[in-house]
């Protein structure tokens, strides 16, 4: 019996209750029944001393309101730096999370970055346009650099994004929540697993109603078009990451109101259909003035999936419908809910940590800006686009 044993004592807790530390991580054995689902192990976080650095540059509402918060979450990651226009608000955002002044940069500042081996990386979280030079100075002053979808503007501009980074040597990752939320993770492993048999359909759609014209979404020197690019790319993606294959064909319409003056320049409504290699036909649809609707459905051999929510922050639900013996069943998967974006985050910073190749990197925004310029291209034109085959 150890000393500090209390008194009277003599049926201590088992090593099932208080665990095992083993190659430097503690673990449990599975307390419950076999008919319930084990217990996750507990996870495992680095020291603070020993986290990635991570300074925030754009303080608007993705920021504030769920990135900023995420790092409570990260195992991985830290945030010391934030770096905005606005120096008040860069001051109270610093103060509620335990950022020295020291610490808080301007746009004009970034060559500055250079001097703080602190900062490790930084998450570009600022409007689209401002994407290829913020990141090509990041890289200039030796920063790895987590960047905000869409990518950029154009294509021109997100290959200068992977250049600079491959001249700095410096690691690109778009962030692309969705890759790194367990529900879209389960829908990918289960249709590439073939136990559902082929694919054949999926339909995606991304749909919400606008509002005031006077935010950066409805400028189009700023967003570098309408729904596409912002919410559309989550169809486009969500489906090209679902089949882990690339289209070989696309066609697209898109409408904007005439009589809505948000939309003179922009493209309110986008539809598209592409065609995979493996015979898959995707119908996607996104929009601006249709009431909120985030649902990723496919139709396999044996079986279809949906996944309600499937490109929110929250509210995930997935279903599969299958044969079992001589009936139809609709099973409901729960899973464990996940931080879509402290799971990004420490992806990306287990990637500098470990020198790997990010899930999602700078190349994988780069298709997207040339399949949206093909589906822009499509919709101007009336014209199904045959696209070259990746290599």
């Amino acid at each position: 019996m150890s000393h500090d044993t209390p008194p009277g004592v003599t049926n201590l807790p088992s090593i099932l209750d208080t665990g095992i530390v083993e190659n430097g991580q503690i673990s449990f054995g599975n307390w419950r029944g076999d008919a319930d689902v084990p217990e996750s192990q507990p996870p495992q976080a680095l020291p603070p001393s020993e986290r990635v650095g991570f300074a925030i540059m754009g303080l608007g509402r993705l920021t504030l309101g769920e990135i900023l918060p995420a790092f409570s979450s990260c195992r991985l990651a830290k945030p010391v730096a934030l770096i905005s226009g606005r120096p008040e608000k860069t001051r109270l955002t610093a103060h509620s999370y335990g950022i020295g002044n020291d610490s808080l940069f301007t746009y004009d500042d970034i060559q500055r970055l250079a001097d703080r081996p602190d900062i490790q990386a930084v998450y570009v979280v600022t409007p689209n346009a401002l994407h290829a030079e913020q990141v090509e100075s990041l890289a200039a002053a030796g920063k790895h650099v987590l960047c905000e979808k869409p990518m950029a503007k154009s294509s021109a501009e997100a290959q200068r994004m992977i250049a600079a980074c491959q001249k700095a040597r410096v690691k690109l990752m778009i962030a692309y929540r969705c890759h790194y939320e367990p529900f879209n993770q389960a829908v990918s492993k289960l249709v590439q697993s073939g136990e559902l048999g082929r694919p054949k359909l999926v339909e995606a759609i991304n749909t919400q109603i606008q509002g005031n014209a006077d935010q950066w979404r409805l400028k189009p020197e700023l967003a570098g078009g309408g729904a596409l690019p912002d919410i559309g790319l989550y169809c486009l993606n969500g489906t090209r990451a679902v089949l882990g294959e690339e289209p070989e064909s696309l066609f697209a319409q898109m409408i904007s109101p005439p009589n809505d003056p948000r939309y003179k320049d922009l493209d309110e409504t986008f539809s598209f259909m592409l065609r995979f290699p493996s015979g898959v036909m995707a119908n996607c649809a996104t929009s601006y003035g249709a009431y909120e609707s985030k649902d990723l459905r496919i139709q396999l051999e044996k079986g279809w999936i949906t996944l309600e929510n499937a490109f929110s922050y929250t509210g995930h639900r997935l279903r599969i419908g299958q044969r079992q013996g001589n009936h139809k069943t609709v099973n409901e998967w729960r899973l464990p809910a996940g931080n879509q974006f402290a799971l990004e985050i420490d992806h990306f910073a287990h990637c500098i940590l470990n020198d790997l190749t990010p899930r999602t990197p700078g190349e994988e925004g780069l298709r997207d800006q040339k399949l949206m310029e093909a589906l822009y291209d499509s919709a101007r034109t009336g014209r199904m686009i045959h696209l070259p085959r990746e290599s």
